[in-house]
């Protein structure tokens, strides 16, 4: 696959929904080349979860018994991605019937028709669903991209049910980041937000913050290491459908995003909210 550089740029220095678009469609199969599977979020890992698609699968596992899902019923996923994370939770949790919102249609048509879920293109600015209609709004590793994430957390809001939850997952900066993001301030292709940025957010809206966990060394770190292990081969991978930059890029950025977990400058936040 051709890629511009320069195209590849802009979408990440604008990171307007239609940029976020492009360069989930055009860059999301790296993940699929590198890992074997269909999930986008960089994964939980432990003793246990040693592979992508374990700790990704291990990251659902974990956020979905956060959200409390064994007693949920109707269920917003935002920002979707290839609804992966949703197919799994339907299948640990029959009693729930989940939506899953996308503005990437492309990505929202990937799995096909599926029982007990709704497919939605929409944006996660403007959700199409009554007041007071839900019980679950969950955003797992896409609330970086939501523009402005303040629309995002009203309209979670406006749909949750009276004590409905609001989960994220989503990678932080510190507040000490400022000016040490180097490649990252380039590749990471969403909005950096602090954990006191979010919270006084989150407030500010009528939340209540329930639990937040900073899970920044189980995701960042053993990811790069697993990518540095297995680089020749995924490296392989890669090149039969992606120029050699696209990799060059891919593990620069993944050294320098260990480097900054490991200082610091980043974290990966887990973000429960009652309304």
């Amino acid at each position: 696959m051709l890629i511009n550089p320069i195209d590849v740029f802009f979408w990440t220095f604008r990171r307007n929904e239609k940029d976020v678009v492009n360069l989930y469609t055009t860059l999301s199969p790296v993940m699929h080349l590198a890992t074997g599977g269909s999930m986008l979020n960089f994964g939980y890992w432990s003793s246990k979860h040693t592979d992508p698609i374990s700790a990704q699968n291990n990251m659902c596992t974990i956020f979905g018994d956060l959200a409390e899902l064994s007693s949920g019923k109707h269920v917003v996923d935002v920002g979707s991605g290839l609804s992966a994370p949703s197919l799994l939770w339907r299948d640990n949790f029959p009693n729930l019937y989940l939506y899953c919102v996308n503005i990437n249609y492309k990505q929202l048509i990937f799995s096909g028709h599926q029982n007990n879920i709704e497919f939605i293109n929409s944006t996660s600015t403007k959700l199409p669903f009554d007041n007071d209609s839900v019980d679950r709004v969950l955003a797992l590793e896409s609330a970086q991209h939501f523009k402005p994430l303040s629309n995002f957390i009203s309209e979670s809001k406006r749909i949750l049910m009276k004590n409905g939850l609001l989960v994220l997952a989503i990678p932080i900066t510190t507040d000490s980041s400022s000016g040490k993001l180097g490649l990252l301030k380039f590749t990471w292709s969403s909005e950096h937000y602090d954990l006191d940025y979010l919270k006084n957010l989150i407030s500010s809206h009528g939340f209540n913050i329930c639990s937040i966990e900073l899970i920044g060394s189980n995701v960042y770190e053993p990811l790069a290491d697993y990518y540095f292990a297995n680089r020749t081969q995924i490296r392989k991978s890669i090149l039969k459908h992606y120029n050699q930059y696209v990799e060059n890029i891919l593990f620069k950025s993944i050294q320098k995003m260990k480097t900054a977990s490991e200082e610091k400058i980043i974290d990966y936040a887990l973000i429960k909210c009652r309304l």
